[in-house]
């Protein structure tokens, strides 16, 4: 079993062309193409030393992909001792240790839970790879030629089976669409089922969006759960139900799921009938959530709890006057269907959208809807996503929970 690919020939030395030192030695882990002096030609993911630009001294040591924009990744920092086997089974091991504390928490609160991430690439010292667990599958994911030419998939993919005890592991490419690749056991026939907080979910791993369900909501769907208590709650961009089926826990009065694609409002229906709630208190609506929004305020029609989390509108730099545009258009028409005294939860998954500049949307958002609101919480990824705290990229996730005046 090997967690790494063989080394291919020495080790690449990276000259920086600026002074990056201080940002990487505080633990930022990626250098860009344009900060280097030099991009050699060589394969993906060969494993690299990054040195500064005034004496050349080692700052970290990596791997590097002449082709990608994040040319180098930094697996150590200060540390000198090698990329290998043992290096890895290191990391590895701090990651699953981590969880085990979380999922043995959860136990002990009666929340128990079998849908988390094991490993989230930099937030876990393991650059460019994910792994996320249902149960007993486990789906893996490698951003990019870097990191694939870096890890050694199949072999992360027995450690799983020997470690952590799953018996399917699947591998999801990173360019959406793509087929999936059975690297352990057989392909699952049906959508896999497994428990978040007690919540009952299935999860398409071959085909599902990210590696089929969005884990990093988990921690903002219990707190809808516990504000949900009597509500008539509408889920915006509502996928597969998760935040509907959040609202079911808590006692809503009734949820309304809006999703573009039918295949999602299906499995919403399936989740919130699989969790045993009246089938009558929730309406699955395929439907564009603009012209859904639209016409709700054409008819009059509110909701006490109102939650938008849509997909990413800020894919690159270049986009994010776009986007801000489209966030703040879907602030003021989710705000003007939101009761008087009513919640309304804001979310976005943009990196490129950060936290000061989200609240400053909601804000203009809000207040386009000749609505004032109280700012009741402040919330972002769960403990399973960590971060590099000299990263803030990787802290991509804004959830807003505001009362609306």
């Amino acid at each position: 079993m090997s967690l790494l690919l063989p080394p291919r020939g020495q080790e690449v030395s990276l000259r920086l062309s600026r002074d990056l030192a201080r940002v990487i030695k505080r633990g930022n882990p990626w250098v860009f193409a344009d900060a280097l002096r030099e991009t050699p030609r060589t394969e993906a993911g060969r494993q690299a030393c990054i040195n500064d630009n005034k004496k050349g001294k080692p700052l970290a040591f990596g791997f590097y992909d002449p082709d990608s924009p994040l040319a180098f990744r930094a697996c150590n920092v200060d540390d000198q001792r090698p990329l290998d086997e043992a290096w890895a089974e290191r990391r590895f091991d701090l990651a699953l240790k981590l969880r085990r504390r979380l999922l043995e928490a959860r136990v002990a609160m009666n929340r128990p839970t079998t849908g988390y991430r094991l490993f989230n690439g930099e937030g876990d010292g393991v650059p460019g790879l994910v792994v996320d667990l249902y149960g007993d599958v486990a789906v893996l994911k490698l951003d990019g030629d870097g990191p694939s030419g870096f890890w050694d998939a199949p072999g992360i993919a027995e450690w799983l089976r020997d470690k952590v005890g799953v018996t399917t592991v699947i591998q999801r490419q990173r360019e959406r669409g793509s087929e999936a690749t059975v690297l352990i056991g057989a392909e699952p026939q049906q959508p896999v089922e497994f428990l978040e907080n007690g919540m009952k979910f299935t999860v398409d791993v071959l085909h599902g969006q990210k590696t089929g369900f969005f884990l990093d909501q988990r921690d903002n769907r219990w707190l809808v759960r516990e504000m949900a208590a009597g509500t008539r709650l509408l889920n915006l961009f509502g996928y597969t139900g998760g935040f509907s089926i959040a609202g079911g826990w808590g006692g809503a009065a009734h949820v309304t799921t809006v999703d573009l694609a039918q295949p999602a409002i299906d499995a919403a229906n399936t989740h919130w009938t699989l969790n045993g709630f009246a089938p009558e208190k929730h309406q699955g609506v395929c439907a564009e959530a603009y012209q859904f929004l639209e016409q709700a305020a054409q008819d009059h029609r509110q909701w006490d709890f109102v939650i938008s989390d849509p997909p990413s509108f800020a894919p690159s730099k270049q986009s994010v006057a776009k986007a801000t545009n489209a966030y703040q258009k879907l602030a003021t028409e989710a705000a003007s269907v939101t009761a008087r005294g009513g919640l309304l939860a804001l979310a976005s998954c943009s990196s490129h959208i950060d936290a000061t500049l989200f609240m400053e949307i909601s804000e203009n958002g809000i207040s386009g809807a000749r609505r004032r609101a109280t700012l009741l919480g402040i919330h972002g990824q769960p403990l399973d996503h960590p971060t590099p705290l000299a990263l803030p990229e990787f802290r991509y996730l804004k959830f807003l929970l505001f009362r609306l005046h």
